[in-house]
């Protein structure tokens, strides 16, 4: 077996492991501070929106050896607009002017070739309105909405509210995240970015369900014992689950990656980058979220219940108790056990209280073998 393997058999019996629920202010600190610089980034720069949302005129060259710098500075000067001007991957340029008419567009042509030395009708224009990227933006909140509506009915009924809840608010962070770093990198916002964001959502549910899974099945009448509080369940549904989690993000990052800095950054794509950039931002955020978020955070809603409060109060007094004896104030859980097979509560097996009614039950004589029954002689 390999390393990783065995450290992960290891984690899944619960004999390592790494105290995540414990340490969860810190994590909730990191996040806060993360999400505090992205919304400040998103307020300060804003988004770049593309030429879908915002309407205006593309441009697309024939192959040309011109500079983006020089193109840009031609295309600006013809319109009078910023221009966004990115080189293809077979040395083609596409530039993007908002504002800009169908009246304007034919001016723009004919002095983009003048300048860029090529014939007005090698050069591709396409005018998009802004009726139709706002369309685009609309559909998108309300597939979000309806996705997040879904999402927490659907956790509810298979799980609890307090996990449909924690779930939801890894989903806003990692959203939050997301947008915040295109508003810091500057990327532009396109349908693709759209698609990507939309994507995200179900890859961080995944990690999160599993995680969530496990912690239901090991929470089974957790409070019928007294050696482990719900936060320590919490704590082992996510070490049996981490080398999975780490699994999965890694090999779905593996192919984004590929798509960002080798399709988008050598090749010079740029719907690459509109949605490998969500895509990969998204899928490290809900890797994240679904271990130092969501589930610190049903454990911290969890132990709100008065049976989870009671139950810490009693795991707690029994291991002062076994301090002071000198024993173990913590029994390790064995392979072969789980929080619900751990020894059951005292206060919950049945009491009895004053004498035993009924007949009293004889102690029974073994009788030897091959002796005769009746008098003795």
């Amino acid at each position: 077996m390999s390393k990783l393997g065995d450290l992960g058999a290891k984690l899944y019996r619960g004999e390592v492991g790494y105290d995540f629920v414990g340490k969860r202010k810190i994590w909730y600190g990191i996040s806060i501070l993360i999400t505090i610089t992205a919304i400040v980034g998103l307020a300060v720069r804003g988004l770049n929106m593309g030429i879908e949302f915002e309407g205006g005129a593309v441009f697309n060259t024939p192959k040309t050896s011109v500079s983006v710098a020089k193109a840009e500075e031609v295309a600006e000067e013809a319109s009078g607009h910023d221009a966004l001007v990115q080189k293809l991957g077979n040395d083609t340029l596409r530039i993007q002017i908002a504002g800009v008419d169908t009246g304007k567009s034919d001016q723009i042509k004919v002095e983009l070739a003048k300048e860029l030395d090529m014939k007005a009708d090698d050069i591709n224009a396409d005018l998009v309105g802004p009726s139709w990227g706002e369309q685009i933006a609309n559909k998108a909140w309300q597939g979000l909405a309806i996705f997040m509506i879904l999402v927490v009915v659907y956790l509810a009924i298979a799980f609890e509210w307090r996990m449909a809840v924690a779930a939801l608010i890894a989903l806003i962070h990692d959203i939050t995240i997301t947008v915040g770093v295109y508003a810091l990198v500057g990327f532009e916002v396109t349908p693709g970015t759209v698609i990507g964001l939309l994507t995200i959502l179900g890859y961080s549910l995944y990690d999160t369900v599993v995680v969530f899974d496990s912690l239901k099945e090991q929470s089974k009448d957790l409070a019928k014992q007294t050696r482990f509080t719900y936060s320590e369940v919490a704590n082992r549904s996510i070490n049996s689950t981490l080398v999975r989690s780490i699994n999965t993000t890694v090999v779905a990052l593996l192919p984004v990656a590929g798509l960002l800095f080798i399709g988008g950054g050598f090749l010079g794509a740029g719907m690459l980058n509109d949605i490998s950039l969500s895509l990969f931002v998204g899928l490290a955020a809900g890797a994240y979220s679904s271990i130092f978020i969501a589930t610190p955070l049903v454990a911290d809603l969890k132990e709100t219940e008065p049976a989870m409060k009671a139950l810490k109060k009693r795991v707690l007094a029994k291991r002062r108790a076994a301090a002071a004896k000198g024993e173990s104030a913590e029994a390790p859980v064995s392979a072969d056990e789980s929080p619900q097979d751990a020894e059951p509560d005292e206060d919950s097996a049945p009491a009895v209280v004053g004498p035993r009614s009924g007949p009293r039950a004889q102690p029974t004589r073994n009788r030897g073998r091959g002796r005769p029954s009746g008098k003795r002689r």
